[in-house]
């Protein structure tokens, strides 16, 4: 038997470990501009919610660069330092059907209330909004938001709308479509009134153009064939209680998994906007719309209006007879179709009637609560559902590396209690941090401009 050289063993021994890879000594240092340490970050594994305690979260740039356990992290002493306390971290909010004004002032409203609407999103934690009806500066204020020129959440914006009133052939919406993909809309908003030969030449031009489009079903469509013409989400539930005539009496369960079934097969996303679609069929309490504290960051001639309409009602979609089974119906059809793992993607229709930019949040969770959503199915499709839709455009909507530096710092955690949103410690936008004293004094300021000299004054 030959001899072992134990030597030479040894000696390729060393040499193995010198050239291995070696376990770091101490806590790494990762290079950052910015980061919050010692807090609880809330994520998603699949749909479900994971709690991670006594993390630190580094921030370069826009970027979330790093994310792991404050014992094995040390901060770049340059680096700006919010303490997190144990307090929970949660990824921005997104609103998947909002809206943003025009910017020069229109009407009775002040020039400001752009600027103002844009903040006030931001102040509740939205930090992207999917702006749902376009207007010609809205693709600067785009830009100019990305820059950081100016403060808002991230757009994504879809052109003018295609309606009854703004198309009047197909021929005209095939131009449209291409027009509006040219002059660089990231999506098309339906709205009713098309026909069915205009919405087909919209929706194939779009397909072959690579546009979304998505909003409304109008009624010469009808739910199927809108979800077979890939529309990208369904928003308000629209055309779905249409589709099984269930407006003006109880569904039935095998109405609701028809529906459940039929979005899934089409992988159409649904945002809902059940606080105001409880509005707008007459299906609120009144008394409480009108108490509501945030009508005051509102321009008086949004007040008022928004009052006017309780008094008089001029939608279609408005009638107290039927206006209780609706609503049923529809909180049914929203629990439905999340337990039967549709896409739900998060939208209040801000602002319409009583629906404040940002508190509006409040009002659509409590009322996908009422529902019963958990708070951890109503957080995903805030946010990474939401992440998931614009997966090709940006990567946000988890606390992760790689990920926009968009978030919320919260006193308690929102799995538990969403009131906490209600209450939150600061919001990063795009890597700029705003804490709680800098957006309580920007709502002072706007609200006194809103009630100060106002003959309604304070609501």
């Amino acid at each position: 038997m030959p001899r072992l050289n134990f030597g030479l063993i040894l000696s390729s021994a060393l040499l193995v470990a010198a050239c291995s890879p070696q376990p770091p000594e101490g806590p790494a240092l990762i290079e950052a501009d910015q980061a919050v340490v010692n807090t609880a970050v809330i994520d998603f594994e699949g749909r479900k919610a994971v709690v991670r305690e006594q993390q630190t979260v580094l921030i370069k740039d826009d970027r979330i660069v790093h994310v792991g356990p404050t014992s094995e992290i040390v901060v770049d002493d340059d680096a700006l330092v919010i303490e997190g306390d144990g307090r929970y971290l949660l990824a921005g909010l997104t609103e998947m059907h909002g809206h943003v004004p025009p910017a020069a002032s229109f009407g009775e409203l002040p020039e400001r209330y752009l600027n103002d609407v844009l903040f006030l999103y931001v102040a509740n934690g939205v930090t992207t909004v999917r702006g749902m009806l376009g207007y010609p500066h809205q693709l600067q204020l785009k830009d100019d938001i990305a820059s950081g020129q100016r403060m808002g959440p991230t757009l994504y914006l879809a052109g003018p709308s295609f309606s009854g009133n703004s198309v009047e052939s197909a021929a005209q919406a095939t131009q449209r479509v291409i027009e509006q993909r040219d002059q660089g809309w990231d999506l098309l908003k339906i709205h009713p009134g098309l026909t069915l030969e205009e919405y087909l030449a919209l929706t194939s031009t779009a397909t072959a153009a690579d546009m979304d489009f998505a909003g409304h079903v109008p009624s010469a469509v009808g739910l199927e064939v809108a979800l077979k013409a890939g529309q990208r989400t369904i928003d308000h539930l629209d055309g779905y209680l249409e589709h099984v005539d269930a407006l003006t009496r109880p569904i039935t369960e095998e109405e609701l998994l028809e529906l459940v079934q039929m979005t899934i097969r089409y992988e159409a996303g649904v945002v809902p906007t059940q606080a105001l679609w409880a509005t707008l069929i007459g299906a609120a309490d009144e008394q409480q719309l009108k108490s509501y504290p945030e009508l005051n960051l509102v321009p008086p001639a949004v007040r008022k209006g928004w009052l006017d309409f309780l008094k008089n009602p001029t939608t279609s979609y408005f009638n107290p007879t039927t206006a209780a089974i609706q609503q049923q119906n529809r909180q049914r059809l929203l629990k439905a179709l999340h337990d039967g793992g549709a896409e739900i993607l998060f939208g209040t229709d801000a602002p319409q009637l009583f629906s404040v930019p940002g508190f509006s949040i409040h009002r659509e969770i409590d009322m996908m609560a009422e529902a019963d959503l958990t708070p951890a199915a109503i957080l995903y499709s805030a946010t990474v559902a939401t992440g998931n839709y614009f997966a090709e455009q940006d990567r946000f909507g988890r606390i992760a590396a790689g990920h926009r530096a968009d978030f919320l710092l919260l006193p308690g955690n929102p799995l538990d209690n969403a009131d906490v949103l209600r209450d939150l410690d600061g919001v990063m936008i795009r890597g700029y941090w705003l804490d709680r004293a800098v957006i309580d004094a920007r709502l002072a300021e706007i609200q006194a401009a809103y009630t100060a000299g106002s003959a309604e004054g304070v609501l």
